[in-house]
């Protein structure tokens, strides 16, 4: 029970915590259901995590899976906001490159380029300094003619 414990005190995941505190009140005797609505879990997983308990001992309530490491350190990623927002227009293209050029990063796909993006505050969609099909002279043709109306 000390185990639980002192795991109860360092875990740092929400997951952990709920598990921990599932089997140790249910082993302290307390009801099934009582504990399940406190935690907010269903009470099949308090089952769940005093059988591995059990089984597996403490080690078994600690989440195996951490997620991955970021290509980019947190200054690097900074760098790569700073210089998006310094460039006039842009396209995934151009950040691709300079990213890889000076970072030696080199994303499997692009969605973590449009992610950059938008922890830039900028969409990939809006990249373009004009729309592609636009004709300078219908442009201004259309100016003058609001200028006039008002």
């Amino acid at each position: 029970m000390n185990e639980l414990q002192e795991f109860i005190k360092t875990a740092q995941d929400t997951r952990e915590l709920k598990r921990a505190l599932a089997v140790q009140n249910t082993v302290a005797g307390r009801p099934w259901a009582e504990v399940a609505s406190e935690l907010g879990v269903k009470e099949s997983f308090i089952g769940t995590w005093r059988w591995r308990y059990k089984r597996d001992g403490i080690a078994c309530l600690s989440v195996g899976h951490r997620g991955s490491q970021s290509y980019l350190n947190a200054t690097d990623k900074a760098a790569v906001m700073t210089w998006i927002k310094q460039q006039e227009s842009w396209d995934i293209r151009t950040l691709y490159h300079h990213v890889e050029a000076t970072y030696g990063v080199r994303y499997k796909s692009p969605q973590s380029y449009y992610a950059l993006l938008k922890a830039a505050r900028l969409s990939w969609k809006k990249s373009q300094d004009r729309h592609p099909d636009a004709d300078p002279q219908k442009v201004t043709a259309k100016r003058d003619e609001i200028k006039k109306k008002r």
